[in-house]
């Protein structure tokens, strides 16, 4: 690939922070801690190829769900370093948190449809936690909103 090739498929600091939402510090940060990659120009400028906004974007996402970055560095482990990830290696990495991440959309769902019930925490402050969890049974089974985070 010629140099003006390379150049044209590759993004600035200031672009990817710009398209991707993250601050600059943020993609130094990811950088630093193995999640994405660079290359330097003559003058010592980070370039980020195109495809590193969608790992941002699989990062940033990935945050905001609390998955913790050593779990997101390991699966970005996967994806190829020789080339841009295809969407058959993009669905190969989904497959890792697939199961993980179905317990946390139940756990969500419980959440947003029990909240105004009992939820088992313990607190017997609403008047229906006397009916459904009557002398805090719910206790004997672990400490936490049960309601919640049991099956």
């Amino acid at each position: 690939m010629s140099h003006l090739a390379r150049e044209a498929r590759e993004v600035t600091v200031g672009e990817l922070a710009h398209r991707s939402g993250a601050a600059p510090s943020a993609l130094r940060f990811y950088e630093r801690e193995g999640l994405i990659s660079s290359r330097r120009t003559s003058g010592n400028q980070r370039r980020y190829s195109r495809d590193t906004l969608r790992r941002v974007a699989f990062i940033r996402t990935s945050q905001r769900l609390g998955i913790p970055l050593a779990a997101i560095r390991e699966v970005l482990g996967l994806l190829p370093d020789d080339r841009t990830p295809t969407r058959e290696d993009w669905a190969r990495i989904s497959e890792c948190w697939r199961e993980d991440l179905d317990a946390r959309i139940r756990t969500l769902q419980r959440l947003r449809d029990n909240l105004t019930e009992c939820i088992g925490c313990g607190c017997l402050s609403l008047d229906r936690c006397v009916l459904s969890n009557p002398g805090d049974e719910l206790a004997a089974h672990g400490p936490g909103p049960r309601r919640l985070i049991e099956d």
